[in-house]
């Protein structure tokens, strides 16, 4: 049987050079990409220790208006990919990709005892702090839809949880790739109006 999960002893902390080789990072990049970009904002994620273990990160990376994803859903840049209507912003605001809860080793498995625990918060919350201090001027985030079936396909955050801590919604869309997804995976009932389980935002939080 396993211990109890004791979520108030979770430790969150920033990700540093000598976690490359001791932490997941297959969508953070290759090594040497994820290097330079924790030089250059002084971080890539913030990460969650169970004890020893790494169970969760909230990746990161300096915003860029004219990034695309190339290939949909199915590549993390999606999570900076805003069309072709994002928000021209300061240069030193930071964009949200995506939360690995429950992400034990650098494979697609997750631990589902750790999700549903508030720890995506938490790392959003010490994050948030974090980039306030360090001087930058807001962060950008693209908010999955409110159903929580969507939300632990996608490894996102609600819009509500975003508008709760100062964000303002720039523009909300109907993902169409998303909404496929989601029926042909059957991810939602089939009670569930497919375009609200299908609507991400683009949220801003200025400092």
């Amino acid at each position: 049987m396993e211990p109890k999960l004791k979520v108030e002893e979770i430790r969150y902390r920033l990700m540093t050079l000598a976690d490359i080789t001791r932490v997941p990072i297959r969508c953070q990049g290759d090594a040497s990409a994820l290097a330079a970009r924790i030089r250059e904002v002084g971080s890539s994620a913030v990460l969650a220790f169970d004890g020893e273990q790494h169970v969760a990160q909230l990746q990161f990376r300096p915003y860029c208006r004219a990034l695309r994803s190339p290939n949909g859903l199915w590549d993390p840049r999606y999570w900076g990919d805003f069309g072709d209507d994002a928000p021209d912003l300061p240069s030193n605001i930071l964009a949200l990709f995506c939360y690995h809860i429950g992400q034990l080793e650098d494979t697609e498995d997750r631990d589902a005892r750790y999700q549903g625990q508030g720890i995506g918060l938490k790392m959003l919350d010490f994050l948030l702090r974090w980039a306030r201090t360090r001087g930058f001027a807001g962060i950008i985030a693209k908010a999955s839809p409110s159903h929580r079936a969507v939300m632990s396909f996608m490894g996102g955050q609600a819009v509500e949880s975003y508008r709760e801590r100062g964000f303002e919604v720039f523009k909300s869309w109907v993902d169409l790739e998303l909404r496929e997804v989601i029926h042909k995976r059957g991810i939602v009932t089939l009670d569930v109006d497919p375009d609200h389980a299908a609507c991400v935002s683009c949220c801003v939080k200025r400092f």
